[in-house]
């Protein structure tokens, strides 16, 4: 089993292969560990990535982009005279990566691509990561892991660093262009995400920036205009000059991570110029303390202290950074952890992923890694697929970012897990994570009433058990089990509600909320014919008031294609964005569309083998094109209307 991890970052791409039974080990690319996120364009429309891309920069300034990923909300770059799509900058890169690792492997391509992404990443973000890996000729099925859980399963693949279930660790994760904060906690089938935020505009290019300001102070009054000259560049020469700076500044700030003064060589007429570490701290040590109130936030909103943490995990190439941890120990109490190369811990965490356990809601990761005698690490079989998360109350005052709140992972309910320390009183954990209560000395008292809280538990069980019994022999077979694709070709009678037996089956537990009537409703996602479509049911959607769901029991899924396309390309066809993904429940299995214009936003969801569909339509209210994003209603419609296993 031939399996790529790559960690594709803002500055530094990093790919971590494992084939033929060896441990994982690191793909250099062009004779280095890390290879430069960047993308030049060639007169001629080609893409040059890496160092390459670095070169030819020093020629032509205006066709470089040196961090793609950090633009990865833009649908285009403009790279000299060329507009390239994100996704293909991208996708450069990933190839890039893909040539080296298939020339390395003789050849012959991976069996398994895992690609991770920061754990605030909606639907979008995603969508455009995934349509990179296919442009760059990725094997089909890539597996998208949260930086956090990577994260975590390698800090737990170190000898005497697994974590318990119960346990939480957070990562403080300081890259080039991001700064990203997550509280992962251990399960009994992985990890799970209990709490995570992020900083945009915090990262190891803003430290950059700042030392080059005060580079700037400190020659800039011997040629003011020169000066100028280098930030505003007008000419090829200023642009070259600025980039090899720029260069400069950025080696100046790492050596300081290792010693406590440097030079940063300067163009001329400029002197060079002689920075020390405590100038360094001076001026990025505000940007440091956001960060660091940051994590001590989100550790909150998960529900613990900092003192409950098994540890706090430095990755990202800025984390390198002493101050960094200084300040960490010196505001929480707690010595944080840099156990590898904070650059490759994430791409090196990823290979210890179940891949069946990820998915786009769910983060499970193997908590226990065993190595075999070849090295390998076995992957925990249990892991499941994906699932609608449940809601979790939020924190006030606190983030929780795109991916909504933290989704409940493995099948094991929170009494399961044993307590491990005092549960702090201003914010509730997260239902999915186990309760930190102190343990108190019991007296028979207690005893006494443990036993009667034990009586009383035995009689509601039996109450419950034999109310389920009578549920399942009472409620009608098609809610029983999944009923044969064969029986559902046509729709046949409809029951209460306008539901045929099929329809309610997809419709799940919205069919029983007494809100859904017979037809299509008068909403713009009705359609014209509703007879020749077959049976129909439309719905109130659960807190939200502008939106309807549409159940359709049609009698050819080409005939439902072609009225749901029609809802897709509605408001005019000018269409901002689209998500695709695969969903299940209830038996079933279908992919959902999502896509967002002006005045609407849908989520159409189809069945695989039968003629099944659903519309999840929303009506949009002063948003122009350029700023509506269908992914807020993927959200609503996993966690609200997808039916649950």
């Amino acid at each position: 089993m031939r399996i790529l991890s790559v960690d594709l970052g803002t500055s530094n791409t990093v790919a971590v292969l494992s084939a033929h039974g060896r441990p994982p080990r690191v793909v250099e690319v062009d004779g280095a560990a890390t290879m430069p996120s960047a993308v030049f364009a060639e007169q001629g429309g080609q893409l040059m990535v890496g160092r390459d891309a670095e070169r030819r920069a020093r020629l032509d300034p205006t066709r470089f982009e040196p961090n793609p990923k950090r633009r990865v909300d833009e649908q285009t770059l403009l790279l000299g005279t060329d507009i390239v799509p994100v996704s293909e900058a991208l996708a450069a890169v990933l190839r890039r990566v893909l040539e080296e690792t298939s020339r390395q492997l003789g050849g012959e391509l991976p069996d398994e691509v895992r690609l991770t992404h920061p754990a605030q990443w909606g639907p979008v973000r995603r969508n455009v990561l995934l349509s990179a890996a296919r442009l760059a000729g990725m094997p089909a099925g890539v597996t998208l892991v949260p930086e956090p859980v990577a994260a975590a399963a390698h800090f737990a693949s170190f000898p005497g660093k697994t974590l318990a279930p119960g346990q939480a660790l957070a990562v403080y994760d300081l890259g080039a262009g991001t700064f990203d904060v997550a509280v992962v906690g251990a399960t009994q089938s992985g990890f799970s995400v209990l709490a995570e935020d992020g900083l945009p505009d915090l990262g190891g290019l803003d430290v950059d920036q700042a030392l080059m300001v005060h580079v700037g102070r400190e020659v800039s009054h011997s040629d003011p205009q020169r000066w100028q000259r280098l930030l505003r560049p007008e000419s090829t020469a200023d642009r070259r000059t600025r980039r090899a700076l720029q260069e400069d500044v950025k080696a100046a700030k790492e050596a300081l991570s290792r010693h406590p003064q440097t030079e940063v060589p300067m163009p001329e007429p400029f002197s060079d110029v002689l920075v020390t570490r405590a100038e360094l701290e001076g001026l990025v040590r505000p940007a440091m303390l956001r960060s660091v109130e940051l994590l001590s936030r989100t550790v909150r909103s998960a529900g613990l202290a900092p003192e409950h943490l098994v540890g706090i995990y430095l990755v990202g190439g800025s984390s390198r950074l002493p101050l960094v941890g200084s300040m960490i120990a010196e505001k929480l109490g707690v010595v944080p952890a840099s156990l590898d190369q904070p650059e490759t811990a994430v791409a090196l965490g990823a290979h210890h992923v179940a891949p069946d356990g990820i998915s786009m809601r769910t983060q499970n990761v193997d908590g226990t890694v065993a190595a075999t005698g070849t090295g390998a690490h076995q992957v925990n079989p249990a892991m499941t697929g994906p699932h609608t998360p449940p809601p979790v109350a939020a924190i006030p005052g606190t983030q929780t970012g795109p991916y909504g709140p933290p989704a409940q992972t493995g099948p094991y309910p929170p009494s399961s897990f044993p307590g491990t320390g005092p549960q702090p009183a201003q914010a509730p954990p997260p239902a999915n994570f186990p309760s930190y209560r102190k343990p108190q000395e019991e007296t028979p008292a207690a005893d006494s009433g443990k036993r009667k809280k034990l009586i009383i538990g035995i009689a509601v069980a039996l109450v419950v058990l034999l109310g389920g019994a009578a549920t399942y022999f009472l409620w009608p077979s098609s809610q029983a089990s999944a009923l044969p694709a064969d029986q559902c070709q046509q729709p046949g009678q409809a029951g209460a509600n306008g539901f045929t037996d099929c329809l309610r089956q997809l419709a799940g537990k919205i069919a029983d909320t007494g809100q859904c009537t017979p037809g299509m409703g008068n909403g713009p996602a009705a359609a014209r014919e509703p007879e020749s479509l077959g049976v129909t049911v439309n719905c109130a959607a659960p807190g939200k008031p502008r939106a309807q769901i549409i159940y359709i029991h049609g009698t050819s899924a080409e005939s439902i294609k072609e009225h749901t396309d029609q809802v897709l390309s509605a408001s005019g066809g000018n269409l901002n964005s689209k998500i695709e993904a695969p969903w299940k429940g209830n038996g079933l299995t279908g992919r959902y569309t999502a896509a967002a214009s002006q005045d609407s936003s849908a989520v159409v969801f189809t069945v695989d083998d039968r003629p099944l569909a659903g519309i999840l339509y929303e009506a949009n209210l002063g948003g122009s094109a350029g700023q509506v994003d269908p992914s807020a209603l993927v959200d609503y419609f996993e966690q609200q209307i997808q039916p649950g296993e």
